[in-house]
């Protein structure tokens, strides 16, 4: 089976989509798949090609993104001469992602039955007005490639069925689950309460700033994640300390608001960290919290990070998301309105104040994990329906 995916970034270049679709290719090579992904390079990076753990992976020049998309002259070309030279039996799309309506235009690309995996709608109610208004070009072009599509997956079910992107199509839509494989040999080990060695954490700059319960959450730095509600939520809790990894368009304005609320001495942002670094992270966190407030966070790969390293999670019960799928309000962590800084608050007090049930609920959301969302059950399942079609 020759399959090639085509994404939309790929790593280092951080993001949820990019590690789960990366994870995804090599662990289709790892079972006999020839597996071929292409994606862009990083803007500022240059175009290269490699093996990545058996998987060929082509990285399109990308000269910049407008409105999270990538500008990229050379993609339709890089993708007739993969589709020449390697000659799939099947496409894989990962949606969003503009450079994805090439394969409309590409009668090699159509010769191919596609699936396409929709890791996200472009949300209707963002607050970006122009986002929004482009929708409108975006939107036929998406309807066609759904339209094409031999199989669309959905990551939950929940998802799937408030998308109106989607339903049209709910006869040809499976729910598979995002996966996450097994930490790393050498990653940190530590039990909810215990200590990695601080040495490890400092050099990456990657340790919370006080003393008390120390929250972790892990994110780009855009409006839709919530960490403006956060950090109100612990000017809340002085007996908290957060560490907060990711880069992105809000940091200056959340830098702000940390010092506004005065609690600069007990947050600190990290910026985009290392591998080793993010997980000595996950090891000597006791909480982690995900504050989103919109559907943009369509799943939350980053939960399931938490709840392999034995975190209690507090997330935002979204509407229509899966992350309400993924947590289990009360077992595996704690569901809170999403946008509503005391509620959240009070939902991490609640952890705060009580190691027992930290300890219980990160221990149900690793036997969870194990059970529902490891990516050798998501591989698993993606193969199946790859024989399917």
């Amino acid at each position: 089976m020759r399959v090639l995916h085509i994404g939309k970034f790929y790593p280092p270049h951080a993001g949820g989509i990019e590690h789960f679709s990366a994870d995804l290719v090599r662990a289709l090579a790892s079972r006999g798949v020839s597996t071929a992904m292409l994606a862009h390079a990083s803007p500022g990076t240059k175009a290269r090609s490699f093996n990545d753990d058996r998987a060929e992976v082509v990285l399109a020049t990308c000269q910049g993104q407008l409105l999270y998309a990538p500008v990229s002259p050379s993609f339709p070309f890089e993708l007739a001469r993969l589709i020449k030279r390697f000659r799939p039996e099947l496409l894989h799309l990962h949606l969003p992602n503009t450079s994805a309506f090439w394969a409309l235009l590409s009668p090699a690309a159509r010769a191919l039955p596609w699936v396409i995996h929709w890791h996200a709608d472009i949300p209707l109610d963002a607050r970006n007005a122009k986002l929004r208004a482009l929708y409108r070009l975006y939107r036929p072009w998406e309807q066609a490639l759904l339209k094409r599509a031999r199989a669309i997956v959905a990551t939950s079910a929940a998802y799937r069925d408030a998308s109106a992107a989607l339903a049209p199509w709910h006869a040809k839509i499976p729910v598979i689950p995002l996966g996450l494989g097994e930490a790393p040999a050498g990653t940190p080990v530590d039990d909810a309460e215990g200590d990695a060695p601080d040495a490890v954490a400092e050099r990456h700059d990657a340790h919370w700033p006080a003393a008390g319960v120390r929250i972790l959450a892990v994110g780009r730095l855009s409006y839709y994640k919530g960490f403006d509600v956060l950090l109100r939520a612990i000017a809340q809790l002085p007996q908290t300390s957060l560490l907060l990894i990711g880069g992105g368009e809000c940091e200056t304005s959340l830098r702000d608001l940390a010092r506004e609320l005065g609690i600069e001495t007990r947050v600190r942002f990290a910026g985009i960290v290392g591998d080793q670094a993010l997980r000595s992270a996950y090891a000597r966190a006791q909480i982690f919290c995900l504050p989103s407030i919109e559907r943009s966070e369509a799943f939350g790969l980053v939960l399931l990070e938490a709840m392999r390293a034995r975190l209690p999670v507090v997330a935002s019960a979204i509407p229509g998301s899966g992350v309400g799928h993924v947590v289990v309000d009360g077992t595996t962590g704690i569901l809170a309105p999403p946008g509503d800084a005391a509620a959240l608050a009070r939902a991490l007090g609640r952890l705060a104040a009580d190691s027992a049930a930290r300890v219980r609920m990160g221990e149900a959301g690793h036997a969870r994990w194990r059970e529902e969302f490891t990516l050798d059950r998501c591989v698993q399942q993606v193969l199946a329906l790859y024989r399917t079609i």
